[in-house]
C-alpha cells in the first residue's frame, strides 16, 4: 500500500487492568473519552473491547457496545467502528456474535475475525474452524465487514480458504499481529512474507505486542502500511518500561513518525469507500448495492 495511512485505534483489549495501568480506559465513559480523543488526534477507525462495569472483565454483552457505540457516534458519526468477537475468553458461538446483533445507529461496521485458534503467554484464544467459518457467514449476511487478525502466514491461507469458499468478499482488511510468543515474530522476514501473501485487493495494518509495537508500527509507515496502535497491545511508552503509556502519547508518536514519512493519515471517509461501507451518518456496515 501507498495510500494514506490507516490508523486503527486500540485503547482497551482484554487484559490490561487498573492494576496494571491507571491509563487504560475500561468503564464506558472513559472508553467513549478516549476513542474521542483519539478521534481528534486523527485515527482511521477503532477496534472496540468492552469490559463489564462492576469487575471490570471482558463482556460480549451487546448492551454494554451499544452504549459504547452511541456514545461515539454522537460525537463522530462517519467513525468506522470495529467491535471485538474474541474466543480469548468466551468460545460459544451465541456469546461471540452478539455484538453483531446491534442494528440500525448502534450497527457495527466491522467485526473482529481471528483466523485460526493460538496460544498466548498464559491463555488460549480458541478459534475452532466452525466457529470462524459461523461468524464469517454471520457477519455476510448483516452486511458487517470482517476486521481479519492473522498471527502468522497460517491464517492468511486460512482466509484464501475462506475467499474460494465465498464466505468473504473482498476488499479486505487484514491486522498482522507480530511478537505474540507463540506466532510470528517482529522482524523483517516474518512481516514480508505475510504481507506478500496477502490476498488481492487487502488493505493491511502492522501490529506489534508489547515492545514490538513501535517497531512494528514504524516499518509499516515508512513501507507504505497502516498500523494498529493503543493500549490494547502495549501499556508502556519505553522500551525501558520506565513510563505507562495513555492512548495519546501513543497516537502522537505515530502522527510524528507518519509526519517524518511523508504520510498523511487516512479519512475514516475514504476507508469508508476503499472497503465499500457505508457512509455513516446513521447508515453503517457493508453497503448490498
Amino acid at each position: 500500500m501507498t495510500h494514506d495511512l490507516i490508523i486503527n485505534f486500540t485503547p482497551t483489549g482484554m487484559i490490561p487492568t487498573k492494576d496494571m495501568t491507571p491509563h487504560v480506559p475500561l468503564s464506558v465513559a472513559e472508553i467513549v473519552e478516549d476513542v474521542h480523543q483519539a478521534s481528534e488526534i486523527g485515527i482511521t477507525m477503532a477496534h472496540l473491547h468492552a469490559r463489564d462495569a462492576y469487575t471490570g472483565a471482558p463482556t460480549y454483552k451487546k448492551e454494554v457496545y451499544a452504549k459504547i457505540v452511541e456514545g461515539i457516534r454522537k460525537y463522530a458519526p462517519e467513525l468506522v467502528i470495529c467491535l471485538s468477537l474474541s474466543g480469548r475468553d468466551f468460545s460459544e458461538i451465541d456469546k461471540r456474535c452478539e455484538p453483531l446483533m446491534l442494528e440500525g445507529h448502534l450497527k457495527p461496521d466491522m467485526g473482529s475475525l481471528t483466523l485460526s485458534s493460538l496460544n498466548f503467554n498464559k491463555t488460549a484464544s480458541v478459534n475452532a474452524p466452525d466457529t470462524v467459518v459461523s461468524l464469517a457467514t454471520i457477519m455476510k449476511e448483516k452486511g458487517i465487514v470482517p476486521e481479519l487478525e492473522a498471527f502468522d502466514i497460517g491464517m492468511i491461507n486460512y482466509a484464501k480458504y475462506l475467499e474460494r469458499k465465498q464466505i468473504i468478499q473482498a476488499p479486505y482488511y487484514f491486522n498482522l499481529l507480530f511478537g505474540n510468543i507463540a506466532c510470528s515474530q517482529a522482524n523483517l522476514l516474518h512481516s514480508g512474507v505475510m504481507v506478500n501473501d496477502l490476498p488481492k485487493d487487502s488493505l493491511w495494518s502492522l501490529a506489534g505486542i508489547g515492545n514490538a509495537q513501535l517497531k512494528m508500527n514504524s516499518l509499516s509507515i515508512a513501507v507504505g502500511g497502516g498500523v494498529r496502535v493503543g493500549i490494547e497491545d502495549n501499556i508502556w511508552y519505553d522500551a525501558a518500561r520506565t513510563k505507562l503509556a495513555t492512548n495519546a502519547d501513543l497516537l502522537n508518536r505515530v502522527h510524528l513518525i507518519a509526519n517524518a514519512n511523508g504520510r498523511s493519515v487516512m479519512s475514516s471517509k475514504d476507508f469508508r469507500v476503499k472497503m465499500h461501507l457505508e457512509s455513516g451518518f446513521g447508515k453503517y456496515g457493508r453497503s448490498f448495492k
